[in-house]
């Protein structure tokens, strides 16, 4: 029987991965990775890690490269290669070592996939693998006097063919290689393929493993960022290479309907679950729009408000509410959406006869108290009382009364309360008082 170090931490990790599980059941996800990747020792882990997305009910679709595995191929033979903006120039010998590494390679990721040892991650996962002629390419032609001869671009992704794969249940694996209408064989980069492979089955997910997402100038990484952020990250510049050109293909395959790109690093073991399956998440995870949005509540965020608020009503912070109450109040409550995760709450409950408004059930998830979503949620909700033509705000608290003062709210007694608030007070409690003009 296995036994975990900390079983109540995997418990928990395992309960807030749940709604993961749910939300990706189905859904199309391109991985691309280089062959550094695949040369790496961790590479056979990573495998594992296929294996559980695929079981997981995972629409999969691989995409690897084959760069150090060509080199080794060309200095085996006593060749050398050769570059220009960052492309190699693909002669027919060159070509010759493309397909060599290329086939070995997927002959070798095949057989990793197909593993099912007994006591092992993949022992029972009976994976079907599908490879194929699904990308249709273009010679690169010359550019600025350069011949690239063998090297191409994508022109077209067989959508339908990979589609039907994925509809089998199979897992598809596909190559840095592309063929033509005339039976000719190009090298592709590898981050291309991905790329149109994801925007051609409209993917859910596109993840790229690299050496380095992006940081900030502590090294951090930014770990959420809209393709506008992405887009002034290039202009400013001091990139590496590496990372720009996977931003680049990044916001293309946004732009063309990609639900989300992940930029992760190829050399933290397990980084592709930890991204997926934890909210903060390890990599970049890049969307056209905002993942954090302030918006009214809806009935079906009562679950997530009250997994919200429930450890302040154990310590009696706030006033245990019953689910029923919170679903009759719902449209009184401002909430912070941050990626479908329910990360701060609030409400407004208006006395219009005395033109004054309760705030109330002020909640932030842990990880977000550091951020301005208390001030945010504030804010809102004196913004509705406004709109309502309210001329004040009132609150009660055990324990923040601090806060509010720093946000313009003053002490006051229970008889500045509205009158139907007033006999609802509780003396026990003994809460403060405190009220704002607006």
């Amino acid at each position: 029987m296995a036994h975990f170090p900390n079983p109540a931490q995997f418990v928990q990790w395992f309960r807030e991965a749940a709604p993961y599980v749910h939300a990706f059941g189905g859904r199309t996800f391109v991985v691309g990775f280089s062959g550094e990747v695949v040369a790496s020792r961790g590479f056979s882990k990573l495998v594992h890690d296929f294996n559980l997305l695929a079981a997981l009910g995972i629409r999969l679709v691989l995409v690897h490269g084959a760069r150090p595995q060509i080199e080794a191929e060309l200095k085996a033979r006593g060749l050398k290669s050769r570059y220009a903006k960052g492309l190699r120039i693909t002669d027919a010998a060159a070509l010759t070592c493309v397909k060599h590494a290329a086939g070995a390679l997927r002959v070798d990721i095949e057989a990793l996939l197909s593993q099912g040892l007994p006591n092992s991650p993949m022992a029972g996962s009976q994976i079907r693998v599908a490879s194929g002629n699904f990308i249709t390419a273009q010679p690169i032609g010359v550019k600025k006097g350069i011949d690239f001869q063998f090297a191409g671009s994508v022109r077209k992704v067989d959508a339908v063919a990979i589609a039907r794969r994925l509809d089998a249940e199979e897992v598809v694996l596909i190559s840095h290689i592309g063929y033509s209408p005339t039976g000719e064989v190009f090298n592709l980069a590898w981050e291309g393929v991905a790329e149109s492979v994801a925007v051609a089955l409209k993917a859910d997910k596109l993840l790229m493993l690299t050496d380095h997402p992006p940081t900030d100038r502590r090294g951090n990484v930014l770990h959420e960022q809209t393709a506008r952020s992405a887009q002034a990250l290039l202009a400013k510049g001091g990139l590496s290479t590496e990372t720009k050109r996977t931003l680049e293909r990044a916001l293309r395959a946004l732009a063309a309907g990609v639900g989300r790109v992940h930029l992760v690093s190829r050399l933290t073991d397990g980084a592709t679950l930890l991204e997926l399956f934890t909210h903060a998440g390890v990599g970049t995870m890049i969307t056209a729009d905002a993942v954090e949005k302030l918006r009214t509540a809806r009935i079906e965020d009562v679950g997530g408000i009250l997994g919200l608020i429930a450890p302040l009503e154990a310590d009696g912070t706030l006033v245990k509410r019953s689910r029923e109450v919170f679903e009759r109040e719902i449209e009184n409550f401002r909430v912070i959406d941050h990626d479908g995760l329910i990360a701060g709450c609030a409400a407004l409950y208006p006395y219009p006869e005395e033109k004054t408004a309760e705030f109330a059930c002020l909640a932030v998830a842990a990880e977000y108290r550091g951020a301005d979503y208390g001030e945010r949620l504030l804010e809102a909700c004196e913004e509705r009382a406004r709109e309502l033509r309210l001329k004040r705000v009132f609150v009660l608290t055990t324990s923040a009364v601090h806060w509010f003062r720093l946000h313009g709210f003053a002490p006051a007694t229970v008889a500045a309360l509205p009158a139907r608030r007033q006999s609802l007070y509780n003396y026990q409690r003994n809460s403060k008082v405190l009220v704002k003009k607006l």
